[in-house]
C-alpha cells in the first residue's frame, strides 16, 4: 500500500492577489499590444515566485477580466556601475497576460 504525497506546486509562502502582481508594465511595445486590434495583452511585474496560474488567479480577482492565455520570462538583471565599483541590479519576473477579447484593462 502505497502512500501519495503530493508536492507543494510553489517555491515560496502562499501569495496574495495583491503581493503577485507588482506593478504594470506601461512600455511602448506593450502599450501597442494591449490596443484591441492587436493582441489584447498586458505585461506586468510579477513576484518571482509567483506560478501562471497564481497570475491568473491574481488579475481576474483585481482587475475583473477573463485571462486566457499567461506567457512569463525571467529577466536578468543588468550590470551597473556605481563610483568605482560593478554591481548589478536584481533578477525580476514579468509575466504577459492575454485577455479574453471583450475584456479590456484601463490603466489611466
Amino acid at each position: 500500500m502505497a502512500t501519495t504525497t503530493k508536492k507543494k506546486a510553489t517555491m515560496g509562502p502562499e501569495l496574495e492577489a495583491h503581493q503577485v502582481i507588482l506593478s504594470p508594465l506601461v512600455t511602448e511595445k506593450g502599450t501597442h499590444q494591449s490596443t484591441h486590434e492587436h493582441h489584447n495583452a498586458y505585461s506586468f511585474q510579477v513576484n518571482l515566485w509567483a506560478t501562471k496560474t497564481q497570475i491568473k488567479k491574481a488579475v481576474e480577482e483585481l482587475f475583473n477580466v477573463r485571462v486566457e492565455k499567461v506567457r512569463t520570462q525571467l529577466r536578468v538583471g543588468k550590470k551597473r556601475r556605481y563610483r568605482f565599483r560593478q554591481g548589478r541590479l536584481s533578477h525580476w519576473k514579468k509575466a504577459i497576460v492575454k485577455l479574453h477579447k471583450e475584456d479590456k484593462i484601463e490603466f489611466f
